[in-house]
């Protein structure tokens, strides 16, 4: 069966955070399912040792912002500050964790696309995204397990040049889905028993969780207008996490055909956003395409998004410094445009 734990970040013995996470156990499960993870770690992971593809990393993010910087050399710089807002995918979640952000239990990062985009344009930075914030903290404070986040939408003024939000994959359920999916791939292994689990009964539940999201996402694209209406404000999409052909069970628990079924789910959110943007007047950023080939299934030294257990500094699941640098490239790209 599988076992949920707690993935939890002291700093100086207080917690930061405590996110829970999926382990397999289980009588005869758990030797042979570490086995195939210990064979699949040898024959998966790059032959470069993990401090060798740390130093690889940080050289192709240099790169990137430097690209980004050159190529934004004759744009003229912001005028004003430039602002963050949305979940973990905009505050960075450990990559590494920026010991001098409040609160420390937002999880922000100093090499997040936020930072990045703002080192670019010699703009002061703004920063009030949160990890596991959801559309409910924009407008309402929220406890982390160090400190308060005030609602983010507080963090706007109208001399604000640039708006950045992700925001969705938390009031969607990112992690209690995946859990499930994970759970479930035990019980069928060739088929797609996540996709059964909230198809059933007729109503593909993920799916209504998108169409409902789309109405609250307007409300805050509205917010934002109000508060900084001369931003131009940037709706980033989420990176594509999940491979376009197969998986990689059981490092990543899933199966096949859940795959498919989560990655179609991701694509019909960003085809959410996209589409909000462009009713609210903002500018949808597709972080999706630059990152195919880039998931959580490939080695250490190309993937831009980590799988269940990470192979550089950031959290399951969520983008690593390089996928952090492509999303600023984006970000960047749709300012120049």
């Amino acid at each position: 069966m599988l076992r949920f734990s707690l993935l939890t970040l002291c700093v100086k013995g207080v917690t930061v955070w405590s996110r829970k996470r999926v382990g397999l156990a289980g009588v005869g499960a758990v030797t042979v399912i570490a086995a195939a993870l210990v064979g699949l770690s040898a024959t998966a992971a790059p032959a470069v040792p993990v401090a060798a593809a740390h130093t690889v990393a940080k050289a192709q993010v240099r790169a990137t912002v430097q690209d980004a910087a050159a190529e934004t050399a004759t744009s003229a710089a912001a005028t004003g500050p430039i602002v963050a807002l949305g979940d973990s995918y905009t505050a960075g979640d450990l990559i590494p964790l920026d010991l001098t952000a409040k609160p420390l239990g937002c999880t922000r990062s100093t090499k997040a696309y936020p930072a990045l985009v703002a080192s670019v344009l010699k703009a002061p930075l703004v920063d009030a995204a949160c990890g596991g914030a959801g559309v409910q903290y924009m407008t309402s404070a929220q406890q982390t397990n160090l400190g308060t986040n005030p609602p983010q939408l507080n963090a706007l003024a109208s001399d604000d040049s640039v708006v950045m939000l992700t925001l969705s994959g938390d009031d969607l359920g990112f992690w209690s889905t995946l859990d499930t999916c994970m759970e479930l791939s035990v019980t069928d292994l060739f088929g797609s028993p996540c996709e059964r689990h909230f198809t059933s009964g007729g109503t593909d539940q993920l799916a209504a969780r998108v169409i409902a999201e789309t109405e609250k996402i307007t409300a805050v694209l509205a917010a934002i207008r109000a508060r900084a209406p001369r931003a131009r404000v940037l709706v980033v999409g989420y990176p594509d996490l999940f491979p376009q052909r197969g998986g990689c069970w059981p490092a990543v628990p899933i199966t096949n055909g859940d795959i498919a079924y989560l990655r179609s789910t991701e694509l019909l959110l960003n085809a959410m956003l996209a589409g909000d943007a462009r009713a609210a007047g903002a500018t949808f950023v597709d972080t999706y395409t630059p990152t195919i080939g880039h998931d959580f299934c490939q080695g250490a030294s190309v993937k831009d998004v980590e799988g269940l257990v990470p192979t550089s500094l950031a959290y399951p699941f969520h983008p690593n410094a390089r996928g952090q640098a492509v999303m600023a490239a984006a970000v960047l790209a749709a300012i120049r445009g």
